[in-house]
C-alpha cells in the first residue's frame, strides 16, 4: 500500500536523519553523558536514514505515476512583500536526487560498522554522517533559493566536520580549513548569484522566478551593458564550482581524503560535490537564456575532466586516484550541462554516484585488508586474499570506463554524443577533452586494478622500497598507530558488513544504465522539472532521433573510436603494470618535467600558498597594523580621547569658583553672539 505524501510525510524524509542525528550527538559522545551504546548509536543512526530511502523510494514510485507537490512548510521571515519560506518541491528531478543520496547514505552507514570499529569517534561519525545526509535532503527537496542556500551551507559545515575528523593531526585541520576556505569562495559567487535574481524578480521561490524569464532576459546589469542573466548564472555556477570542484576551485577535494574513507564515498561520490549540477540542472531555465554562461561552464568542464584525468595517473595512494577521477568525472557532468543536455547529467549523476561510491569503499576494503596503508606500491596479488572485493573495484572499474551494457557507457557516451552535436562555442574543445578523458580513465582505472590486484605481492616486508613521500603526495591516512602488513603478515578480506554494501553498489553500477536509459534520456520522466529550449539547443532532440535503444546503442558502440580508446588505456595499463613493470619508471624518467608538473598538480597548491594565502595575510597585516592600530585605535579612539582631555586642560582653567570669572565668560559669549548676528545682518542678508 503506498504512502500518501501529505507534508508530515515529505517533512519525515529529512528529519528521520536529523532526529537519528542528534540522539547519538547528544546521548552517544559524552555531550549529554554517554547514555547510548555503539549498538544502540549505530542502530538509531541507520534506522533513521533507512526511514528516509524507504520514503524517497516510495516518493519516486509516486511522481512516476504523476505526483507533484510544490508548496510551503512554514515561513520563516516577513519582510514587508518578501517572504523567507522553508518548502518542498517533489517532482521527478527531486525524487531522483532523494532517492540517490538516501541509498548511497544507508550503504555508507552499514559500510562504517566495520571500517570504523576500532574507531574512538565511533558514535560521533554516525552523527555526522546521518546530519550531513539531512542537509543534502534539505538541498534537493527546497523549492526556493533560501532554503537551496541553506542547504547548501550545511553540508559545506558538516564536511568540515567529517574532513577533520580526526581532528588532533595537522594534515587533518589544514585540510578541512582548505576545504571550507575554498568552498567560501565559490558561495560568495552563488550569493551574489541569488541576490541578483532576488533583485530582478522580487522572488526566491523558484516558480516565481523562472516566471520571470522574459524580463529577466531584457534586464541589465545596473551601470552596465552586461545582461542580467548572463552574470547571475556565471555567479551561481561559481558556487557550483566551489561544490563541485571544478577548476580552479578544485583543490580541496584530493586533501579531503584526510577523512575516513566512508566520507569520501559519501560526500565526493554521490552528495556534496554533485550539489551544484542539481543546481544547475534546477536552474535550467534561467542558463538557457545565456549561450555565454553555458559556454562559460562547458570550457570549465572540459579542463577539469582533462587535466584532472592526467593527475590520476601519477598518484600511488589509492584513495587520491579514486578522488581525481571523481573531478574528471565531475567535468563530464558539468560538460554536459553546457552542451544543455540536463538529463543526461543528472543521468551520469546517478550512474557516477553507485560505481563511484562502490570504487571509494572497495579502496577502504582493500585499505582495511591491508591494515590501513593506502600506498599502491606496497600491494599487489591482493586477488587471492580479498576476491570479493577484488570482483566489486573490476566491476566499478569497467562501469567507470564506459564499458558497453555497464551503467557508465550509456551516461558517458550519451555525454560524447551530446557534445559532438552541440554547436555552443568551446564544444569543439569539450570533445577533444571527452575523447582524451576516454583514454586517460581507462589508464588510470586499470593502473589502480592491476596495481593493486595483480602482478608482484609487495607487503610485508619489514623494510620498504617507498616508505618516503613527497611533501605534495600527502596521504590521507585513517587515524591508526601502524599502517601496512607486518614482517610475514597476509591480507585478508573485509567482513560482511563492508562486502555486502559493495555488492548492493555493484548491482545498479551494473544495470541501471541499462534500464533507465530511454526513459531519463529520451521519455517524459523529467517532465517540466527541467527545461530546455529545443529551437536554439536541439542537442537532446537529435540524440532522441538517433537512439533506438539500449541494445542498439552498445553494439553499435564496439564500431567506434570511443571503446578503441577505453581498449588501448586498459591494454597500456596492462603493459606498463603487469607485463612490463619496469616501463612505469623508464617513462617517468624520459618525462620528467612533465612528472614533475603532475607530481606537484599543476603547481596551484604552491600559487595558492604563496599569492592568496600569503596575500591575504599580508593585507591582514596592513589593515591590523596601520588601519586598526593606527588609524581606529591610533587617530579615531586614543586620538580623540587625546584631544578631549588637552580640550578639557585648556577649560578647567576656566572653572575657577569665582563668580566674576563666569560674569565675565558671559559677557564674552554675548559679545561674540552679537557680533555674528551682525556680520549675518550686514554681509550676507
Amino acid at each position: 500500500m503506498e504512502l500518501t505524501l501529505t507534508i508530515p510525510v515529505l517533512c519525515a524524509i529529512p528529519l528521520a536523519p536529523l532526529i537519528g542525528s542528534m540522539l547519538v550527538g547528544f546521548f552517544g559522545t559524552g555531550f549529554l553523558g554517554k547514555q547510548l551504546s555503539r549498538g544502540a548509536c549505530q542502530t538509531i543512526a541507520i534506522l533513521g536514514v533507512m526511514i528516509a530511502f524507504v520514503l524517497s523510494c516510495n516518493v519516486l514510485m509516486q511522481v512516476m505515476d504523476g505526483f507533484y507537490f510544490n508548496g510551503s512548510v512554514y515561513r520563516w521571515m516577513q519582510l514587508g512583500e518578501l517572504s523567507f519560506d522553508i518548502g518542498f518541491l517533489i517532482d521527478p528531478l527531486s525524487a531522483v536526487m532523494m532517492v540517490v543520496v538516501t541509498f548511497v547514505s544507508l550503504m555508507v552507514h552499514i559500510y562504517t560498522i566495520g571500517y570504523m570499529a576500532e574507531e574512538e569517534g565511533y558514535n560521533r561519525f554516525f552523527s555526522y554522517i546521518s546530519l550531513f545526509t539531512f542537509a543534502m535532503l534539505m538541498l534537493v527537496m527546497s523549492n526556493n533559493l533560501l532554503q537551496l542556500f541553506f542547504g547548501w551551507e550545511a553540508v559545506g559545515v558538516v564536511s568540515y566536520l567529517l574532513i577533520g575528523f580526526y581532528y588532533e593531526r595537522q594534515s587533518a585541520v589544514f585540510a578541512n580549513m582548505k576545504a571550507f576556505l575554498v568552498n567560501r569562495v565559490g558561495d560568495f559567487g552563488f550569493i551574489l548569484g541569488i541576490g541578483l535574481l532576488l533583485a530582478g524578480t522580487g522572488s526566491m521561490n523558484y516558480d516565481a522566478i523562472f516566471a520571470q524569464n522574459t524580463v529577466l532576459a531584457a534586464q541589465t546589469l545596473p551601470g552596465t551593458d552586461w545582461n542580467l542573466v548572463t552574470v547571475a548564472c556565471i555567479c551561481l555556477f561559481i558556487g557550483a564550482m566551489g561544490k563541485s570542484a571544478q577548476f580552479p576551485l578544485h583543490v580541496w577535494l584530493p586533501d579531503s581524503m584526510e577523512g575516513p574513507t566512508p566520507i569520501s564515498a559519501l560526500i565526493h561520490a554521490a552528495t556534496m560535490v554533485t550539489a551544484g549540477i542539481f543546481m544547475v540542472s534546477r536552474m535550467s531555465p534561467l542558463f538557457e537564456l545565456s549561450d555565454v554562461a553555458l559556454s562559460f561552464i562547458l570550457v570549465i568542464g572540459s579542463i577539469t575532466a582533462l587535466f584532472m584525468g592526467f593527475l590520476g595517473i601519477v598518484q600511488t595512494d589509492i584513495k587520491r586516484v579514486v578522488a581525481y577521477s571523481t573531478l574528471s568525472q565531475l567535468g563530464f557532468m558539468t560538460i554536459a550541462l553546457g552542451v544543455s543536455a540536463y538529463p543526461i547529467a543528472i543521468f551520469h549523476l546517478m550512474t557516477h554516484a553507485f560505481f563511484k561510491a562502490l570504487l571509494f569503499l572497495g579502496a577502504g576494503s582493500v585499505i582495511l585488508g591491508m591494515h590501513h596503508e593506502q600506498d599502491m606500491r606496497k600491494m599487489g596479488g591482493l586477488w587471492k586474499y580479498m576476491p570479493v572485493t577484488c570482483l566489486m573495484m573490476l566491476l566499478g572499474s569497467l562501469a567507470l570506463i564506459g564499458t558497453p551494457f555497464f551503467s557508465g557507457f550509456y551516461s558517458k557516451d550519451s555525454i560524447i554524443e551530446a557534445v559532438a552535436a552541440s554547436t555552443i562555442p568551446g564544444s569543439g574543445f569539450a570533445l577533444f577533452a571527452v575523447m582524451a578523458s576516454v583514454f586517460v580513465t581507462a589508464l588510470y582505472s586499470f593502473r589502480l586494478y592491476f596495481y593493486v590486484f595483480h602482478g608482484k605481492e609487495r607487503f610485508g616486508h619489514a623494510d620498504h622500497d617507498h616508505h618516503a613521500h613527497d611533501s605534495h603526495d600527502g596521504h590521507g591516512h585513517d587515524d591508526h598507530a601502524h599502517h601496512g602488513l607486518a614482517p610475514g603478515e597476509k591480507p585478508h578480506e573485509s567482513p560482511w558488513v563492508v562486502t555486502v554494501p559493495l555488492i548492493l553498489l555493484a548491482i545498479p553500477s551494473v544495470i541501471i544504465g541499462f534500464y533507465t536509459i530511454d526513459p531519463l534520456l529520451y521519455g517524459t520522466f523529467f517532465g517540466d522539472s527541467i527545461f530546455i529550449d529545443i529551437a536554439k539547443h536541439p542537442v537532446m532532440k537529435q540524440l532522441a532521433e538517433a537512439f533506438h535503444g539500449p541494445v542498439a546503442m552498445a553494439m553499435h558502440a564496439f564500431s567506434t573510436s570511443v571503446l578503441l580508446l577505453v581498449v588501448l588505456g586498459v591494454l597500456t595499463a596492462a603493459i606498463g603494470y603487469l607485463w612490463m613493470p619496469s616501463l612505469p619508471a623508464k617513462v617517468s624518467e624520459a618525462l620528467a618535467p612533465i612528472k614533475k608538473l603532475l607530481d606537484h598538480k599543476y603547481y596551484l597548491d604552491e600559487l595558492n600558498q604563496a599569492v592568496f594565502a600569503k596575500g591575504m595575510l599580508w593585507f591582514g597585516g596592513v589593515f591590523w597594523h596601520r588601519g586598526d592600530q593606527k588609524i581606529i585605535d591610533g587617530m579615531l579612539v586614543n586620538g580623540s580621547a587625546h584631544l578631549v582631555g588637552r580640550f578639557a586642560g585648556v577649560i578647567r582653567h576656566l572653572q575657577s569658583g569665582y563668580l566674576y570669572h563666569y560674569a565675565f565668560a558671559m559677557i564674552l559669549g554675548l559679545i561674540a553672539l552679537l557680533s555674528w548676528i551682525l556680520y549675518t545682518y550686514i554681509y550676507i542678508a
